[in-house]
């Protein structure tokens, strides 16, 4: 051999050991998952021009874009790959597979794929698995008939991709075909498909448990987690303990404990999570992240969550930012918006979950102006804002300024075109009175759903425009949209509060076609709709026919009787309710008092006053002492009622003095009627009513001088009488 010779053999020998030595540390950086420095090392081989990467090379860059999920740079090495010839090799195409298929480019992995000459498992596995994962479960079905040879990697691959796609038919009809065929299982079929087993399949999730027995695979975590989790979605807490002592110490690592306590604070058996966690520390297992997450959501005390606090930042997770977003909420949930705030103020590395959360508590406290400052700092900070920042700065917002100034703000960011962005803004404007611009903004919208029209159409019932929200309503249905039960309950309430019987019929014979006559909300609102528009037949046929009746349904029907005038009748309907299942409230006996009270009833309403604080333990509120005061007043039982009012234990309000005056003047009580109008005037001497009974007091009483004294005081306060109105047009 020539010396020239020699020497480029030397040269050739030399460059294949140094690249040799380049792929060893690019597959130690990938190891240790140093991506960015192995794409870094790459660059530089490939720019220096004294090696030429090979395939090995060319691998090791494609997994670090696949990690990164680096698409771009993962498309300029696929070109390299086919210029070089490298494209032929097996573990080349193999890895731009994952680098796609982990980009969520499905097209891409379906090219590559088609130009492999043969496939191998890898390839196949990296195809199906992100056809299911990615939605084209009919394509990763038909490649799957089409595969000569099937492994268990590859059915465990459309398993569990069709299980985290949603196809859960599907996956449980693999797996059961996976079991016909003889093909074994293993921990990841079997976890996967534990997952998707609802409590429709409790029977058949047993059976798999079974089978994770009787294979021996219990003591896989990723199989105990499944079961665990599976149990826990059953609410069969027992089971659950079953699972997680069955194995003992073998399979009670940080991830088990960490889906103990999870499942536990999802039954909200707190207790026993908060001794789940210090078992797990007694054990020597150090708490991660997710411990506290689950822990901390589960705190309701301050002294607990200052010590959970406590610990998680002596084990160095202050500045996790995970860990502080549940701190924040935790804190919040006790109460201690000071606590949060610190925290949030202290978290170095905040994300859109830490500025939501923050805005969140403030805006569940009611502190609007606070929850704005947070946004506004937020801004500063250049974070954009999301569906769920609006939404919660919305319900918080104490102007509709703040509404206008969050409207620009979901502008800007394009969030408009999210439909439960636009419901929000929808809310907030009919909330503040400004039914204009919300029903200017709903017309504006490119997509509308139920929840929208339904908020336009109780947006316009609270604002005190009726016949619009039936407008609406009629334009609802022409527009195709089904109404669900809140939809009717709205429509019901409107055709009650203006007496539309025929309309409310309609509504009826709509529900009784639907198939929601036995929905006690609906039964509750035909109740009232009938009683209101005087058709108390109807609202009894309702009440009888009921299958459920809550609360509500006996206040409804209580009130309905009441409204027409059957006193005895509501009293006879509150007995029978002590009889049922539902518990008197507050409401019922504000119901059956008023029935008393316009029927007369004095020994039936006394009897009943005094049960709701006896026997009921319910605190009289002025309404309720209203009724027994115009009860009282009613029947002449005056002095029994100035007592009454006397009592330090009343809270008296004005409606109680309306009360009161008119019994007086019904009556004649010159004495009493004097003091009572003294107090009234005291805080509504711009109110003609109180003069004019005063006026009549007198009068009555035979006083006329002062009667007409008081007619002159209307004069002198410029106080002026309103003419009589009529909604009945001749």
């Amino acid at each position: 051999m020539s010396e020239v010779g020699c020497l480029l053999t030397t040269i050739t020998e030399n460059c294949a050991k140094k690249l040799i030595k380049i792929n060893c540390r690019l597959r130690n950086l990938n190891h240790s998952q140093q991506y960015a420095a192995t794409l870094q090392l790459f660059n530089q081989i490939h720019s220096s021009h004294r090696l030429r990467p090979d395939h090995y090379t060319l691998s090791a860059a494609l997994t670090a874009c696949a990690n990164l999920r680096d698409k771009s740079t993962g498309n300029q090495l696929h070109a390299n790959a086919i210029r070089s010839g490298l494209n032929f090799f097996p573990h080349v195409t193999n890895t731009l597979l994952s680098v796609y298929a982990k980009s969520k480019d499905l097209s891409s992995v379906k090219r590559v794929f088609d130009e492999i000459k043969n496939p191998d498992v890898y390839s196949w596995t990296t195809l199906l698995s992100a056809c299911t994962k990615l939605g084209d479960v009919a394509y990763a079905c038909e490649m799957f008939d089409k595969m000569p040879q099937r492994n268990v990697a590859v059915w465990n691959a459309m398993i569990t991709g069709c299980a985290e796609n949603g196809s859960d038919e599907i996956a449980l009809g693999l797996f059961r075909k996976m079991h016909s065929f003889g093909v074994g299982r293993d921990n990841y079929s079997l976890a996967s498909v534990l997952s998707i087993c609802s409590l429709e399949l409790l029977d058949f999730g047993m059976q798999v448990h079974s089978l994770v027995i009787k294979t021996g695979l219990l003591a896989k975590t990723s199989v105990i987690n499944s079961l665990l989790t599976m149990y826990f979605s059953y609410e069969r807490i027992g089971d659950a303990y079953g699972v997680f002592e069955e194995e003992g110490s073998i399979v009670h690592d940080q991830i088990t404990r960490n889906a103990m306590i999870a499942g536990l604070v999802g039954m909200e058996r707190k207790e026993d999570a908060f001794l789940m966690f210090k078992y797990m520390q007694r054990a020597g297992l150090c708490p991660t992240e997710l411990s506290f997450v689950s822990i901390m959501s589960s705190c309701s005390c301050s002294r607990d969550a200052i010590q959970v606090h406590a610990q998680a930042i002596k084990m160095d997770l202050e500045d996790c930012t995970s860990v502080s977003n549940a701190a924040i909420t935790m804190y919040s949930n006790c109460e201690n918006l000071n606590a949060a705030h610190m925290v949030f103020e202290r978290l170095k590395k905040k994300d859109i979950v830490s500025w939501n959360t923050m805005i969140t508590s403030y805006a569940d406290a009611n502190l609007g102006r606070e929850a704005i400052v947070i946004y506004s700092q937020m801004q500063r900070e250049g974070v954009k804002p999301d569906e769920f920042t609006i939404g919660s700065l919305l319900v918080s917002s104490e102007s509709v300024v703040n509404v206008e100034i969050i409207h620009a703000a979901v502008m800007k960011n394009a969030l408009f075109l999210k439909v439960e962005v636009s419901n929000a803004l929808l809310s907030a404007f009919s909330r503040h009175g400004y039914i204009d611009q919300a029903y200017r903004l709903f017309h504006s919208m490119n997509t509308r759903n139920l929840i929208s029209w339904n908020t336009l159409i109780s947006g316009y019932q609270l604002n005190g425009f009726p016949v619009q929200g039936l407008e609406q309503f009629s334009e609802f249905v022409l527009s195709g949209f089904i109404p669900n039960i809140f939809t009717l309950s709205i429509v019901l309430n409107i055709c009650a509060s203006i007496s539309a019987l025929q309309h409310g019929k309609q509504v009826h014979t709509h529900i009784l076609k639907v198939g929601y006559s036995l929905e006690t909300s609906l039964n509750n609102a035909l109740i009232t709709l009938y009683a209101k528009c005087g058709n108390l037949d109807s609202s009894t046929r309702v009440f009888q026919k009921m299958i459920s009746k809550d609360t509500v349904s006996w206040n409804s029907m209580i009130s309905a009787y009441a409204q027409n005038g059957e006193g005895r009748e509501a009293v006879r309907c509150f007995e029978m309710m002590q009889d049922s299942e539902a518990k008197p409230d507050e409401a019922t006996f504000t119901a059956v008092l008023s029935a008393c009270s316009h029927s007369g009833l004095v020994s039936d309403g006394c009897r009943i006053f005094n049960s709701m604080v006896s026997t009921y333990r319910i605190e009289p509120t002025g309404d309720h002492f209203s009724c027994l005061i115009d009860l009282l007043g009613r029947a002449g039982y005056l002095d029994e009622t100035e007592r009454l009012v006397n009592s330090k234990h009343i809270d008296i309000d004005s409606s109680v003095w309306w009360t009161l005056i008119s019994s007086c003047a019904a009556h004649g009580n010159l004495r009493l009627g004097r003091i009572v109008a003294g107090l009234l005037l005291e805080t509504e001497k711009h109110d003609p009513a109180v003069y004019v009974l005063l006026s009549n007091i007198y009068a009555d009483a035979g006083k006329w001088t002062e009667s007409a004294d008081v007619r002159e005081l209307i004069k002198k306060f410029g106080v002026m009488k309103q003419p009589g109105s009529s909604w009945i047009r001749s």
